[in-house]
């Protein structure tokens, strides 16, 4: 099985990762999180460790660069922040199991394990709410019956905010989603992105779609 592994200790990513190897894991490691996304980027793995306190991009700007559709891997955060609060927000940041550090090495292999064994995730090719059908395949949306021409950023928020109903996002991991971590541009341009969509939206009968939570993100509740 192929593993990422980010962490910014050099001895504990070495001990991990040798570890790893050993049990039969094909293993990448990173030490930060902007070397994560290009390995996400360019690679498919079936699990990542991550830390959640790395330079240049944190553990949640890696989290919200992980791919909203298709096959993703598995995150198992590993971190020293040990309070209830950082591991809820983990986990509705898109991890799927969260360990304290310090930890024992037998249980991260037995967390690995455990994910493995949970049933991968379907994801529907074609989402319906309120009016609005997304085809993720044919890459075509209509509301009420009629046909809406999106750009690519417009059609990959509208997906994103459709697949995880209920969900708040940040601009900043709207941005990561939708342009990348390598765009130059500004978590600031999310708002053209939003004003934009809502405005095809409204014009099609589907005004209110998208809600903006202050201090908070954005989502179709």
């Amino acid at each position: 099985m192929n593993l990422l592994l980010v962490e910014d200790s050099e001895r504990l990513r070495d001990n991990v990762a040798r570890g790893l190897r050993a049990e039969g894991f094909t293993v990448d490691v990173a030490c930060d999180g902007v070397e994560a996304t290009g390995y996400l980027a360019g690679f498919g793995y079936d699990f990542v460790i991550l830390d959640l306190g790395l330079p240049r991009l944190d553990g949640f700007g890696v989290l919200g660069a992980l791919p909203a559709g298709g096959e993703r891997p598995r995150v198992l955060v590993l971190s020293a922040r040990d309070q209830v609060h950082d591991r809820i927000e983990a986990l509705n940041a898109g991890a799927d199991d969260y360990l304290v550090k310090p930890f024992a090495f037998e249980e991260v292999l037995a967390r690995l394990h455990a994910l493995a064994r949970r049933p991968a995730e379907v994801q529907a090719d074609v989402l319906e709410h309120a009016g609005v059908r997304l085809d993720a395949q044919a890459r075509r949306v209509t509301a009420n019956r009629g046909m809406l021409q999106l750009t690519p950023r417009e059609f990959a928020l509208l997906e994103l905010l459709l697949r995880h109903r209920g969900r708040v996002f940040t601009r900043a991991a709207i941005l990561e989603r939708i342009a990348g971590s390598g765009s130059e541009a500004s978590d600031r341009s999310i708002e053209v992105v939003v004003f934009s969509l809502r405005r095809k939206l409204v014009d099609a009968g589907c005004e209110g779609l998208i809600e903006n939570r202050r201090g908070a993100g954005y989502l179709i509740p």
